[in-house]
């Protein structure tokens, strides 16, 4: 009996659960880094504001929180070849989530940034809770989607026109910039009634609305959008093997119509494999290379790992993670910290 004569049932199987397993993994087992590391970033620094000397080295996982000024820094880096010596491991970050994304789509989004691990568990656990998401109609869905764009042509404008290196040095050997990881942790540990009042809003939105905040306002996620155009690897579905049953499009966290498409190029598309893990049709979705060359999805996942965190290996081997910041200069800054203003 030929393929065609089997039918569609014949030639389908389970999918690939084990996908969404290794994802749920990985995206939590970072997750659980970070609240260790702000965790021990709050002792360093209740050490700190007793006048004692820390018991462990700063904690610099919640580095990956700075983006802005990570920005700043690689410009720096590009034009005058001076590396941030505050905060260099917030900048490798920075490098190493923007390679990941050239190379292999959001693969950073999809798979490391605990953000949209924690948006991703939320919008599931509004659907337990309402039984169903909800999707904005287009007309309200665009405009909304417009914002992290603008948002993200706000600070290149700032950063890459407005600011120049020499600016961008002096910004970079403040008493903000150098305390501008602890000025983050006590906006959570400190919190005002603005800003818990905001963070609300924004959890019950992103119970009723997939990813909300990525999918509308992170001009992080926007730039690495953008940038993740050029990777090569991209979801890429066979018309002649496709049974339209919809489960990939249904599945998309990013609402994407996968099953009208043969490759996907969305800058929305984080590369988080879901359609692909949940497609029952053998051979119908899959990663591709130019050429329909098909890639093994663990490889791809692989890949993702070993570039982010070789990336940092190389940055802790070369002397380039670590800041040069010294505890006495902590102690002359950290009883100001909170009168401390962004220049």
């Amino acid at each position: 009996m030929t393929e065609d004569k089997q039918g569609p049932f014949l030639r389908t199987f389970r999918g690939r659960p084990y996908l969404r397993v290794l994802r749920y993994l990985i995206q939590w087992s970072i997750v659980i880094i970070v609240i260790y590391g702000g965790i021990s970033l709050y002792g360093f620094l209740k050490n700190l504001q007793a006048g004692k000397p820390p018991l462990i080295e700063k904690p610099l996982s919640v580095e990956g929180f700075m983006p802005i000024g990570a920005f700043m820094a690689l410009k720096l880096w590009i034009t005058e070849s001076l590396f941030d010596p505050v905060h260099p491991a917030a900048l490798v970050i920075f490098i190493s989530a923007i390679l990941t994304s050239l190379f292999f789509k959001k693969g950073f989004c999809g798979w490391i940034c605990p953000v949209g691990t924690v948006s991703e568990f939320t919008y599931k656990a509004g659907r337990g809770i309402f039984g169903r998401n909800f999707s904005l109609p287009r007309y309200i869905d665009y405009p909304l989607r417009s914002i992290k764009y603008l948002l993200m042509a706000f600070f290149l404008y700032i950063i890459l026109i407005k600011m120049s290196p020499e600016s961008i040095r002096a910004f970079l050997l403040t008493p903000y910039w150098m305390v501008a990881d602890l000025k983050l942790l006590i906006f959570f540990t400190d919190i005002s009634i603005t800003t818990l009042t905001v963070l609300m809003v924004l959890l019950f939105s992103s119970l009723l609305v997939k990813n909300f905040w990525c999918r509308y306002l992170c001009p992080y996620g926007a730039l690495l959008g953008l940038l993740s155009i050029l990777s090569p690897v991209k979801v890429t579905r066979d018309p002649s093997r496709c049974i339209h049953c919809h489960k990939c499009t249904r599945s998309c966290p990013a609402l994407l119509p996968v099953e009208d498409r043969q490759r996907v190029y969305s800058p929305e598309c984080t590369g988080c494999l879901t359609c692909i893990s949940q497609c029952p049709a053998q051979g119908a979705l899959d990663l591709a290379l130019p050429g329909k060359r098909g890639i093994n999805p663990v490889i791809y996942i692989l890949l993702i790992i070993t570039l982010f965190g070789g990336g940092i290996m190389i940055a802790k081997a070369a002397g380039y993670w670590k800041s040069n910041v010294t505890y006495e200069q902590y102690g002359k800054i950290v009883p100001h910290l909170k009168e401390i203003e962004h220049p």
